[in-house]
Formats: C-alpha cells, structure tokens, sequence
C-alpha cells in the first residue's frame, strides 16, 4: 500500500464522435453515429444520437432502417489516434504522472498540483476539462479520487454531472459504495458478477466488509487488491510507462465493392505501413503475420504465417502479406475490406540471432525505418511513399 494521493480518470466523451465533430464542425449537434470498419454496427454515438434511439452495436442496416435521419460515418482509427495523442500530449504537460488506459481514457496523477496551479482538486479537474476542449476541441468527463479504482468510478458518475467533473473524497466513499452495485465496479465482469452474486454480495459495500482471507480464497489477490482500492487504499500507483501490445490489428472497408487485386493490396500495404510504425513506436517486432479479407456479404477468410525472425520493416512484412493475400483472394469475389495482423510481439533486440544473419543487411533496414520515422515525425502521416502505395 502507498499514501493517499489524489488520482483522476480522464475519459474522452463519445470519442470517435467527438474526433468526427472535431473535423467538421457541422456535425455538433447533430444524431452523429461512428460505425466499425467493416460498417457492421454501431460504435459510437453522439448525445443526439442517443436520445434519437440508436443503440450502441446496433448493426449498420437495423440501426439505418429504424433511424434514417441519423448521420453514419465510417470509423477512421488512424484519424482517431492522431487525436488521441493531443489529448494525452495535453495531459502529459499538465502533470508529470499520466498512465494512459485506452486511446480515449488515462489516469493523471493530481497530487501535489493544488499548490503550482493555486486551484483545489475540484477546480483542477475542471480547469483541465476546459484546457483539452480549447486546445484538442474533444469534450472530456473527469473522475477524481484516492485510487484508480475509484475514481474510475467517479468518472462514470462525472458523465451524468452537468459540470463533467465528479469527485469522491475520503467522507464521501461508504456513501457512494452503498449506491453502487457490483457489476459497476471497474474489473467485475459478468462471471465474477454471477459468483460474487451467489454469495449474496450485491453492492460494493458488501464486497469491501469481507476480510482479506476470504476474498483470497474466493477471488484471489485481484480481490483482495479492489477491496483496499475500494477503501481508498492505493494499491496501483499511476505509472507512466507504457506496455506494449500483444498484437496489432488495422482494417478499414474500402468504400466500394471491389475484386481488383492491385486495389486491395494497395489498401493492404497501407495497413502495413500504420501497422509497423505503431510496432516500432512501442520498440518492437513481430514474428507472426495475418492477413483478412472480408468479403460484400461480410464473409470472411484469413491466413497466417509464423516467421523465423522477427522483423519490423514494412517492406519485408509486405512481401510476406502479399503472398499471404493470394492465397486466400478470389478474382471472382466482390470485396469490402482488407486487413493485416501482427502477432506474437515481443521487444526488439530480445530475439535470438541466426549464425546466418547478414547483419549489414540488418543495419541498413533499421536505418532506414529510422528515417521513415523521423520524417513521418517531422512533416506528418503517409509523408513517405515506399513504391507499393499510390495514395
């Protein structure tokens, strides 16, 4: 356990609506729905939106049938990513502590602040929500308390406030723990939910007045772990580093229908390039490679390759994907989208060396996505074209 500090969960409200709202500033206001990339359902709703009827993953066609006065837009997550990152540039210069959670959630560590910005905690949380609005243009809702685990509750609660700030300090806990039911509980799934509900525990309250042993014996350390947490007793402490993924997908629907083969691995190739800058980002390589492709009628195929060597090179990953596509493309099929999954990811310069690696091949590649980066960094996205893209 560590002393009581003063956390806040920053979470980016409606997001990918927020990002489309962001772009063209004649959507705010409006019943604005983001759909999955596949345009499969519904991912994202505005406040209109909601009120209208829509529900979230409500499929594409049902949702347009019964809402036709909505606006639907295809999901762009390179888009989203791009603001994400202001958000939490934001956020990192605001505090020294920022562990971000999701592209669209991170915990801020306020301890201390009160002092350099002359503000107490609630006036803190809401002078960073109008910090981001003016800055990143993205509406946040901000939960702040002792733990992570409560003031992610706290957040929740924010979203229902009419300041978008929620604070749940020391006096105030017992009370909120009673009104809160134990599937709200940040890492309570339904399993756990059903179990703890046959031992007649319904509220967090009721969870947070079993001992240790038996919450050990019952759940296992995680349990004992949200108790404390629960109590306001920090067991997680706000960590700025960042783990890297256990794989990386990136799929996008064309648009149109297609079979031209030279169009689709085209759009491949660009998901390669996205997939590998994120790879690198994080510092590491890949060893096994899918590739997808779904089809107009959302039928799907997929393949896979496991590598004797990892690699994070854009060129070398595609050759791999290209023959990976040929062998699952049918000229004879209408397309709707594609997509590339990077797997088993591990650190690079952790993987054992071959005897017959040409290192001096090896040196030059690591060369060059250096500069690929470096660029991109400088001058933006897609600033480099590496033969096999046309866009």
């Amino acid at each position: 356990m560590v002393k009581q500090k003063y956390i806040a969960l920053v979470d980016c409200d409606s997001f990918f609506v927020s990002c489309e709202q962001k772009r063209n500033i004649t959507l705010k206001g409006q019943p604005v729905c983001v759909l999955s990339n596949n345009d499969g359902c519904v991912i994202s709703r505005s406040k209109e939106a909601k009120q209208m009827g829509v529900r979230m993953g409500e499929p594409y066609f049902m949702a347009k049938k019964e809402h036709p006065k909505a606006i639907y837009i295809t999901a762009d997550h390179e888009y989203y990513s791009y603001v994400s990152n202001q958000v939490m540039s934001i956020l990192k210069d605001f505090s020294p502590y920022v562990q971000i959670y999701s592209v669209d959630e991170a915990f801020v560590d306020l301890t201390g602040l009160t002092k350099l910005y002359k503000k107490n905690y609630r006036e803190l949380a809401i002078y960073l929500r109008e910090k981001i609005l003016q800055e990143a243009d993205i509406p946040v809702s901000i939960g702040v308390s002792s733990t992570k685990t409560l003031s992610k509750l706290a957040s929740d609660k924010s979203k229902k406030s009419s300041s978008g700030v929620y604070l749940i300090g020391k006096r105030k806990i017992h009370k909120e723990l009673k009104n809160t039911k134990i599937e709200e509980i940040w890492g309570i799934g339904r399993r756990l939910t059903n179990n703890l509900k046959r031992y007649g525990i319904l509220t967090a309250e009721e969870l947070i007045q079993k001992t240790d042993k038996w919450l050990d014996s019952t759940i296992g350390i995680h349990g004992i772990e949200m108790r404390h947490e629960l109590l306001g007793e920090m067991v997680s402490e706000v960590t700025n580093a960042e783990k890297p993924p256990k794989s990386i997908q990136n799929t996008r629907a064309f648009g149109i229908f297609t079979s031209d083969f030279n169009f689709i691995k085209n759009e491949l190739n660009r998901h390669i390039h996205t997939s590998c800058r994120k790879l690198r980002s994080y510092n590491t390589k890949c060893s096994a490679i899918g590739v997808m492709l779904r089809t107009k009628d959302f039928r799907v195929f997929h393949t896979k390759k496991e590598l004797l060597a990892p690699v994070d090179f854009e060129l070398e990953i595609s050759n791999i994907a290209i023959k990976l596509l040929e062998e699952i493309f049918d000229p004879n099929i209408l397309y709707r989208s594609t997509g590339v999954f990077l797997e088993k990811i591990g650190e690079a310069g952790s993987e054992q060396l071959s005897l017959y690696l040409d290192t001096e091949e090896t040196e030059k590649k690591a060369k060059l996505v250096k500069c690929f980066d470096k660029l991109e960094s400088k001058f933006g996205k897609n600033i480099i074209k590496t033969g096999f893209t046309n866009k």
